[in-house]
């Protein structure tokens, strides 16, 4: 049996460990004790993964991280996020490393679980399609493969919770994928970008202004490149999406964020792009998260 085939074997064998079932199980057991007691979800929020399912039997963790399971403290001793899941893996030409997040000690934990399950199944989907990729490249003769998945906190403060989830693939080239949820901590509300605006007249907002910050950009800066309206090579920036990648920062800005490769070369790397809260003031709800 192959390197390969044994940690395969491993992955998919391994039992979850204690401290982590105690994680998961006792929010299940607050969810379903505050669910009976809780009145309905704003009709806003519909729609969200709050009201998907756990699932425990199927994940799997390797027993060292029981003993060194990192915490990331978040608001005190309140809300944390720890890493609850690392899976690595590297034989010849192809290596992996993929970091799974996990939030524990939010108000609502219909939430809290929500979100846990959607970083584990998402995680553990994309490590199972690595290792398809390799039979495939296996199959073909070879090649180089690599991934690397992990989490970064962007914004840690009394209300906001904002956590980036990234995906790199290497095959010749890398491409880089990047989502992040942002959660009021205060209220137990998944932001939206739409939810922050009385309409979607804020889409326009921004838009004019990236495509103006990209033209000053590139103006003073000569190692700074996007694609353009008027790129005659390729299909240049006109508009964000109404799901568009955001985060709030810490500063209460609103934070646009594109992949690489979306809006410019690839060696800009994920570009990003903090929105004057002057430019978007007329549009907003309210000023408790944008200001």
């Amino acid at each position: 049996m192959s390197k390969f085939d044994e940690l395969k074997k491993e992955y998919e064998s391994v039992d979850i460990p204690e401290e982590l079932a105690g994680v998961v199980k006792r929010s299940i057991r607050e969810a379903k004790q505050e669910k009976a007691k809780r009145p309905v979800m704003r009709n806003w929020l519909i729609g969200t993964a709050a009201a998907a399912a756990l699932f425990v039997g199927s994940i799997n963790v390797s027993p060292d991280l029981a003993k060194a399971m990192a915490k990331v403290p978040v608001l005190g001793s309140l809300v944390e996020v720890l890493t609850v899941q690392q899976i690595s893996f590297n034989e010849k030409t192809y290596d992996a490393d993929v970091s799974t997040p996990g939030i524990t000690g939010l108000g609502d934990k219909d939430l809290e679980a929500a979100l846990n399950e959607k970083y584990l199944k998402e995680n553990k989907a994309l490590y199972e399609q690595f290792q398809k990729d390799i039979a495939e490249l296996e199959k073909a003769g070879g090649g180089h493969m690599g991934m690397d998945v992990g989490y970064e906190v962007k914004t840690d403060n009394d209300r906001i919770l904002s956590i980036a989830r990234y995906e790199v693939n290497t095959v010749g080239s890398s491409s880089t994928v990047m989502q992040y949820d942002t959660v009021d901590k205060v209220d137990n509300i998944l932001i939206t970008l739409p939810s922050l605006f009385k309409n979607d007249q804020y889409i326009e907002a921004i838009n004019n202004y990236i495509a103006g910050e990209m033209k000053r950009q590139m103006a003073v800066d000569d190692n700074i490149s996007y694609f353009t309206a008027d790129d005659e090579y390729a299909d240049g920036f006109t508009t964000i999406k109404p799901d568009q990648s955001f985060y709030i920062s810490d500063g209460g800005k609103l934070i646009i964020s594109f992949d690489k490769y979306e809006v410019a070369p690839g060696y800009m790397g994920i570009v990003t792009f903090e929105i004057p809260t002057n430019v978007i003031q007329d549009y907003l709800v309210s000023d408790v998260y944008i200001h």
